[in-house]
């Protein structure tokens, strides 16, 4: 029986058959590629899982903006109508007072509503202390103290409307960033598994060496994006 003898020393490393190389640095080569790609292929996932997620956050968002902004519009119709109430009961107050009328302006005095009462009251007060005659100006309903029904919360209706229509906007770009990563991971596993073919070792390890700064870049950027469960 031939007796294996083992390789003189200092003799040159076993080479593999398909590809010429060291039987190690082959094996590194193949045990990076198989890190990588498996690394890429759970990036790729989680990156098409966040985008979809904030997809649905940007769906929400602008369905609550769409919301707000209907509210919004209806305060505002009700402030517009207490407005129009306001005025024509200011308009007979102001007619009666002209006629001379003390008793007719004094019972629409009493239909004030609170919130024409405290302009009105205000108005009055200035007028008697001297100040600047309003009425050519729309008399109490053109003072900072008069606010009718519904104005305040049209208000926080429209600036809420505001906020979620600028949210959405914010979650359709993260979305997009992380659909952007999904393709940059995609690129990863297309260079690894181009560096598997036969071909010449430095053309190989160029490819492998692409995919890794590639994928190096592509996580460094992920966990600067936000993350939603």
């Amino acid at each position: 029986m031939a007796e294996k003898h083992a390789a003189p020393e200092g003799a040159a490393p076993r080479r593999t058959a398909s590809t010429g190389e060291p039987s190690d640095q082959s094996s590194a080569m193949d045990l990076l590629t198989v890190v990588l790609l498996s690394l890429m292929a759970v990036l790729t996932a989680w990156c098409g899982f966040q985008a979809s997620k904030w997809g649905g956050e940007m769906s929400i968002a602008f369905s609550q903006a769409s919301s707000s902004r209907i509210q919004a519009a209806s305060a505002e119709g009700t402030a517009r109508d207490a407005r129009q109430y306001d005025l024509s009961i200011y308009t007979e107050w102001v007619l009666a007072t002209a006629d001379g009328r003390d008793n007719l302006a004094g019972f629409i005095e009493n239909r004030f509503t609170p919130e024409f009462r405290t302009a009105f009251d205000v108005w009055i007060a200035e007028n008697e202390g001297g100040g600047p005659l309003m009425m050519q100006e729309g008399g109490p309903m053109a003072l900072e103290e008069y606010v009718p029904p519904g104005t305040r919360k049209a208000e926080e209706l429209s600036a809420l409307a505001d906020a979620k229509f600028q949210e959405a906007l914010e979650n359709n770009q993260r979305g997009d960033n992380y659909s952007l990563l999904t393709v940059v991971s995609a690129l990863v596993l297309f260079l690894t598994a181009m560096s598997q073919r036969r071909g010449p070792r430095w053309a190989r390890r160029t490819l492998l060496g692409l995919g890794v700064i590639v994928a190096v870049g592509c996580i460094a950027t992920m966990v600067t994006f936000p993350v939603k469960i």
